[in-house]
């Protein structure tokens, strides 16, 4: 199944473990071959940004290959 960038932008983001991470706002993508690289997350108020890799909005940062799951939701493993 392929699914678009699209298509994942508002989507909440789970943990595999159940917390509620924040909505995916975007994604970085290698320029040269179209490959989606890492997801943005705007992260939740329940999220400690600190355990997290941030970018300079204060967006989590996930590479891409850590998405398990796409469905209502978005699940992220570790």
């Amino acid at each position: 199944m392929k699914v678009t960038e699209n298509e994942l932008r508002g989507k909440t983001v789970m943990s595999e473990e159940g917390l509620y991470l924040g909505i995916l706002r975007n994604s970085t993508v290698d320029e040269r071959t179209g490959t989606l690289i890492d997801v943005l997350i705007e992260p939740s108020d329940d999220v400690d940004p600190r355990l997290y890799h941030l970018d300079k909005q204060g967006n989590l940062v996930f590479p891409f290959t850590s998405l398990k799951s796409v469905k209502d939701v978005v699940i992220i493993g570790q």
